[in-house]
């Protein structure tokens, strides 16, 4: 039942309230009505009776005054009126009581009655009397009806009196009554009156407070502050509507506002790393340039190496030269940000080689790419200067001066959503202090091998980690001493 209540629209409810009200008033003007009409007809009913009376007196009086005009003219128009008369009268005494009864007003009634039809025998005889001529008898009868005449005028004027008393009781009685109607009537009207105050008030309010709520909510936003409590709707008139309405806006604009900072922080975040990319490359640049003197002179002056040992027929040393010219081809001209992993790899071929040729093949270097992958090569994008140092750290941190023979692999395959680079090597592996250093960028510079190109893990763990903003883009794992180290680099798909 309350959730009916709850769902009716406002429309409906002060229509509701009108129709109810009005409905409440008509009912009473109604009962107001009636009462008042059965009492005017009581009150005309009261002196009927007296009316009545006096009629029967007047008739009475016709009937005394026809007969005795024939008896003084004797023509048919006096007898005609007369026969008129009584009967009329006769008319009016047959109305009254003539049932035995205790009351004594009916009993007089009853009394005229009887007297009344002996009147009138009285009178008619007298009537024929005057006819025949005889004069003695109609002027006996005569005399006896007029004797019956007083005496029924005289109980008439009695019953009169009797009934204009009661009657005058019975009017008190009903002027009282309806003044106590009157009475009830108006405090009526007033309860309603009342009760339409309360109903409207309630109405009113059940209407305004929740717009004035609305409105405070409204003026806090206003103000700026998006963290208002929400509007309670417990209805579902069209406040309730409005109120939804608002609530779905303020839930919006702290959504929209939220993706404004979300958007403004990705973009911050974003520039920021942009701005550090940039400087690990200009880093890894200005280490490669201090660790070598004038690349373009040594470029220019392997070159001219080459074309002599190509002239005088030195093919192993052409090869080697030209290998050591593409390797710093490579740092020369591919100083900018991204290249694609298929240049990586060959730069890391180039690097084997020259590093074979130092130390008489003693570097074992394998490389295992799935076929699935090899299509991609050219297309996946990668910071520069990325697997050459890892290599080099596997060979100058894991093989070198091991008593067995060292290897290091390069893998590239496919592992769910991503192109995994896998460069592994069977050497002395790292510590778990030293693993840690690696990871927490903490590895000093001291750390780098003098041999090195001045490019260290700490650099390409920072620019890998932000060119693909994944914290798990770069991986080192190592089982323990002896056991060798795998550095997974993963590149989304």
């Amino acid at each position: 039942m309350k959730n009916k209540l709850l769902r009716i629209t406002l429309q409906t409810k002060l229509l509701l309230a009108f129709v109810a009200t009005t409905l409440i008033i008509l009912m009473v003007n109604v009962y107001m009505y009636y009462n008042i009409n059965q009492m005017i007809t009581q009150l005309d009913e009261i002196y009927l009776s007296n009316v009545s009376l006096n009629e029967l007196t007047e008739s009475l009086l016709d009937v005394q005054d026809n007969m005795t005009d024939y008896l003084n003219t004797k023509t048919s128009d006096a007898m005609e009126e007369y026969y008129r008369a009584e009967q009329e009268y006769s008319n009016k005494i047959n109305k009254l009581n003539n049932i035995t009864t205790n009351n004594r007003l009916q009993r007089m009634e009853k009394n005229i009655r009887n007297i009344s039809d002996s009147y009138l025998e009285m009178t008619n005889q007298t009537i024929e009397a005057k006819r025949g001529r005889n004069v003695e008898k109609y002027k006996i009868r005569y005399e006896k009806a007029t004797e019956l005449y007083e005496y029924i005028c005289t109980y008439i004027y009695s019953l009169n009196n009797e009934q204009f008393m009661e009657n005058t009781g019975s009017y008190k009685i009903l002027s009282l009554s309806l003044r106590y109607t009157e009475y009830v009537s108006l405090t009526i009207l007033l309860v309603i009156a009342f009760c339409n105050i309360v109903i409207i008030t309630i109405i009113t309010k059940s209407i305004t407070k929740p717009i004035r709520r609305l409105a405070e909510k409204a003026n806090q936003v206003a103000k700026g502050n998006l963290e208002v409590q929400l509007v309670e709707v417990r209805t579902h008139d069209e406040i309730a509507v409005v109120g939804k309405a608002f609530n779905k806006m303020v839930i919006s604009l702290k959504e929209y506002i939220n993706q404004i900072k979300d958007s403004m922080e990705k973009e911050r975040q974003m520039k920021e790393r942009e701005f550090m990319m940039e400087t690990h490359l200009k880093d890894a640049q200005l280490r490669y340039l201090q660790a070598q003197i004038n690349p373009h002179f040594l470029f220019n002056t392997l070159n001219a190496g080459a074309q002599l040992a190509m002239m005088e027929e030195a093919d192993r040393t052409y090869e080697y030269i030209q290998n050591v010219a593409e390797f710093f081809r490579y740092n020369v001209k591919k100083n900018k940000e991204t290249v694609t992993l298929a240049e990586e790899i060959e730069l890391v071929d180039n690097y084997i080689y020259i590093l074979n040729v130092r130390f008489s093949g003693d570097i074992h270097y394998e490389k295992r790419i799935e076929e699935e992958v090899k299509g991609q090569l050219s297309r996946i994008q990668i910071p520069s200067m990325i697997l050459q140092p890892i290599v080099e750290n596997c060979i100058n941190y894991g093989i070198r001066n091991i008593e067995w023979q060292g290897l290091v692999v390069l893998s590239v395959y496919e592992r769910e959503n991503y192109v995994c680079i896998s460069i592994k090597d069977n050497g002395i592996g790292i510590s778990k202090e030293m693993l840690s250093g690696i990871m927490n960028s903490q590895l000093k510079e001291s750390d780098v091998s003098t041999d090195s190109n001045g490019v260290g893990l700490n650099n390409v763990i920072s620019r890998l980690q932000l060119f693909f903003d994944d914290e798990d883009a770069f991986e080192i794992l190592s089982d323990g001493e002896n056991l060798g180290t795998e550095v997974i680099i993963s590149i989304p798909n």
